[in-house]
């Protein structure tokens, strides 16, 4: 049933995807983006997907949407969904991120410092949360940087093998369904 309504759903937006590819300014300075890749789910472009947008997500500020894109043209994968992916890092999961690639990346470098505590501003609004988050993360300097490309990668990897994985699941599952249907059939 999802895979219908998500298939009714693309065909509703492919004269829009057309429309948008095919406009001369488009064509002119992207014509790269009439790659059906980019558009459509398949296993191949969904896996890229996921991983581009797992690895982007840690991209700092935003550049995320920004590297995302030009990364899924890059490697021809679902620009959509890359973007769509890379919103997993948020004002909540930032932190734990940070402190998850920190702890990572000092494996990695010898000698570092235990983790500062971070602590928001009393009764701040979004600017100051962001500026301490982003001081906060400057203090801890080359293992935050080097886990967070580490974290990044690994993420990417994971979650490239958890779609190549699924969908490969996915397709065992659907062709038993219908041999059986098959050998259920009367003739």
């Amino acid at each position: 049933m999802p895979r219908r309504q998500l298939r009714a759903f693309t065909n509703r937006l492919r004269p829009k995807v057309d429309a948008l590819t095919h406009h001369p300014t488009v064509r002119r300075f992207a014509p790269a983006l009439s790659d059906p890749d980019l558009w459509h789910l398949n296993r191949r472009s969904t896996a890229l997907a996921v991983a581009v947008g797992l690895f982007c997500g840690l991209v700092p500020g935003p550049f995320q949407v920004i590297s995302a894109i030009g990364l899924a043209i890059l490697v021809r994968a679902n620009f959509p969904l890359a973007i769509i992916t890379t919103f997993y890092t948020n004002p909540f999961t930032i932190v734990p991120l940070y402190v998850i690639a920190y702890e990572f990346g000092r494996v990695f470098v010898p000698g570092s410092a235990e983790i500062v505590p971070f602590a928001a501003p009393p009764g701040s609004g979004p600017v100051e949360y962001l500026t301490a988050v982003l001081h906060w993360g400057m203090a801890m300097g080359k293992p935050l940087a080097l886990g967070l490309v580490l974290l990044a990668v690994t993420l990417s990897a994971a979650g490239w093998a958890a779609v190549r994985i699924g969908w490969r699941i996915h397709a065992v599952i659907a062709w038993r369904r219908r041999a059986l249907q098959r050998r259920r059939k009367p003739e």
